[in-house]
């Protein structure tokens, strides 16, 4: 059986950084550097996978 990639689970700028607990513009920084996939929707609307965002966010330190 073959592993197939998850279901995207798009969210609009304000409300993936509000997931991630960051700010809109970080989040748009992130995008622009190609640290973060952006799906335009539409003329102006950019979108982010919040799969892709949690998991971009990595634990530091020997708590994890």
């Amino acid at each position: 059986m073959s592993k197939s990639k998850a279901q995207p689970r798009l969210a609009g700028i304000p409300v993936a950084a509000k997931n991630a607990d960051v700010h809109p513009r970080t989040l748009r920084r992130w995008i622009s550097e190609g640290r973060l996939t952006g799906y335009r929707v539409g003329p102006r609307l950019i979108k982010v996978d919040l799969n892709e965002l949690e998991a971009f966010i990595q634990p530091v330190g020997g708590a994890a």
